[in-house]
């Protein structure tokens, strides 16, 4: 079998999740993981020298509950996918059925070193800040932001783990937000189907 690990890493509201939804439809045998289904508790968020709760940070995330996640699919991607509802393809279907592909989604994806040697294939999501402010301004979050977080403790944390990430990892594509969902959906495809070609 061939087993492909696609990271698509990004800012906040950069489009990560809309990418991802697509990605899972076309390609095949395709599961995702998403960093923020690893966000501890609210109460065990700590609050920062900044005065907010620590969200933005990879200590807020149980990473070694997500490299563990990342392993299971990676020793059995079919049981995976059943356990999580998704069933395989059928055997007659287009001859895909020896490769398949996990996608590994969030914001801190770049940040955590047991996880950077796991990628095949790195993308990451940017878009300028008062695009992404505007974005945020509009999202509802179950924990609603306090006022004054974005400018506060998002922006500068994802400042500070953007220039982590680009010492720690460079091979990462990195895709403009700005352009339209269906460009930064193509560039993707094309990328993976080109690492598909070259390991046949």
């Amino acid at each position: 079998k061939m087993k492909f690990i696609i990271g698509i890493g990004g800012v906040t509201n950069g489009g990560k999740t809309t990418l991802t939804n697509r990605l899972l439809k076309t390609l095949p045998n395709c599961c995702v993981v998403h960093q923020d289904d690893f966000f501890k508790k609210p109460d065990q968020i700590e609050v920062g020298e900044d005065g907010f709760r620590q969200w933005d940070v990879i200590s807020a995330l149980d990473m070694e509950a997500m490299v563990n996640t990342v392993k299971g699919w990676h020793e059995n991607p079919v049981k995976f996918a059943r356990s999580h509802g998704i069933s395989p393809l059928s055997e007659t279907d287009s001859g895909d059925e020896g490769i398949h592909i996990l996608i590994v989604e969030g914001f801190l994806i770049y940040n955590y070193k047991p996880l950077l040697d796991i990628y095949d294939k790195c993308f990451y999501i940017s878009i300028p800040y008062e695009e992404c402010k505007r974005r945020r301004s509009t999202r509802t979050y179950t924990v609603p932001d306090p006022p004054g977080l974005f400018d506060g403790h998002v922006w500068p944390m994802y400042l500070r783990h953007r220039k982590q990430m680009e010492d720690n990892c460079d091979r990462i594509e990195y895709l403009d937000g700005m352009t339209s969902k269906e460009e930064i959906y193509s560039k993707v495809c094309e990328s993976v189907q080109d690492l598909m070609l070259n390991n046949l």
